[in-house]
């Protein structure tokens, strides 16, 4: 089977249709992520078909819940290679995705595939999230923040709930068996603002693998005080 039709029926099996134009531009970002992968470190797969069902077909499991529009503004905190953020732009083009990383060789690979695949309403910053979720042009801006499994939940809560507005989301996608880490996060979503209101686990198609993806809501103001200083949401986790 072919990238391209692997690409097709395993949207088909998630429940949602790319259609060949996108199709392409996710062929165009493999080709791009393995040539920059040879001189650095961005991902540990890069097998055609591991790369179309691990990272792209993964990362549109965030587009099968009814959370993100097509209009929606979306951050993808420690977006590392761009996931999910840059698959949900190819999905909804009229999105307005930022990439935020904390590596600038990082970002200038990011402004490359999105410059060679045609994506133009994604913007690229070059920082740490205790730092930009400080800051008032990112803090409470953005209908949805998404990461993809770069911490424990309750870490993760902290660097990503400040940046979303009250009403908006955080989707987090995770591995399976993430009920410890639910339970471990309910302190840190309550004092950051958040509810937990759905997990939904996700079979990756062409894969005996199951993801999970939590979704929380912001229902209040994130204290002023969160997130603390680079290093310290690590350190010291909110329990």
């Amino acid at each position: 089977m072919n990238n391209h039709d692997i690409l097709k029926e395993g949207s088909k099996e998630l429940g949602i249709a790319l259609t060949d134009e996108q199709i392409e531009q996710f062929i165009k970002y493999k080709e791009i992520l393995v040539e920059w992968n040879q001189h650095m470190n961005l991902t540990g797969i890069v097998e055609d078909k591991q790369v179309m069902i691990k990272h792209f077909l993964d990362s549109l499991g965030c587009v099968t819940l009814p959370y993100i529009k097509e209009d929606s503004t979306v951050i993808d905190v420690g977006t590392g290679a761009g996931f999910p953020g840059i698959p949900i732009n190819i999905y909804y083009p009229k999105s307005a995705v930022t990439l935020l990383d904390s590596l600038n060789k990082r970002i200038n690979f990011l402004e490359e595939v999105c410059n060679e695949i045609g994506l133009n309403e994604v913007s690229f910053q070059h920082g740490r999230a205790e730092d930009f979720g400080k800051d008032i042009d990112f803090r409470e801006k953005y209908d949805i923040a998404v990461a993809r499994a770069v911490a424990q939940l309750n870490i993760l809560c902290e660097y990503c709930l400040p940046f979303v507005k009250v009403g908006g989301y955080f989707i987090c996608q995770k591995g399976p068996n993430i009920e410890e880490e639910l339970n471990n996060a309910q302190k840190a979503v309550e004092i950051l603002g958040g509810k937990i209101i759905e997990k939904k686990d996700i079979k990756l198609p062409y894969s005996d693998e199951t993801h999970s993806i939590v979704v929380i809501q912001k229902i209040k103001e994130t204290p002023e005080k969160y997130p603390r200083k680079a290093g310290k949401p690590t350190k010291t986790p909110l329990l």
